[in-house]
């Protein structure tokens, strides 16, 4: 079975892109807390590389800006390719196959995104989880 979660911060406005065949995917990494302090008594952060794509992209793209806090269930999948400079890169990332939103932050990048609370919004997000108030994730 490969099949991960992760709830963490998005570390900037995800992007959509369109692709051949109206097919449309986003990247995004998620900052995740470790839930131990290092030998120097700070708490380390993880940085995952996450994909997805359709409708859950544009939700994502949509609802999401930096620091919103969001969990994600998908699997993790490896790939690789050659960069310009010919060396091959390999990458490990989770492709999303669901999302819950916690604590939305709007995307910087467009005034004109309608907010969350909207009748049309609700009706989108009637699927996910809204917590009244911000998950709190205890830091040993």
């Amino acid at each position: 079975m490969n099949q991960g979660g992760l709830v963490g911060r998005l570390t900037k406005d995800p992007v959509l892109r369109q692709l051949s065949r109206n097919r449309v995917q986003s990247h995004f990494s998620l900052a995740i807390n470790r839930n131990y302090k290092n030998s120097r008594g700070e708490v380390e952060t993880d940085f995952i590389l996450c994909t997805v794509w359709g409708k859950l992209a544009e939700h994502i793209v949509r609802f999401c800006g930096k620091g919103s806090l969001i969990g994600i269930n998908g699997r993790i999948q490896s790939r690789s390719f050659m960069n310009e400079e010919s060396t091959k890169i390999y990458i490990t990332e989770v492709v999303v196959e669901d999302v819950r939103f916690y604590r939305l932050k709007p995307p910087d990048s467009d005034g004109s995104k309608v907010p969350p609370s909207s009748s049309v919004n609700q009706e989108i997000l009637k699927d996910f989880v809204l917590p009244e108030k911000e998950l709190q994730l205890p830091v040993v």
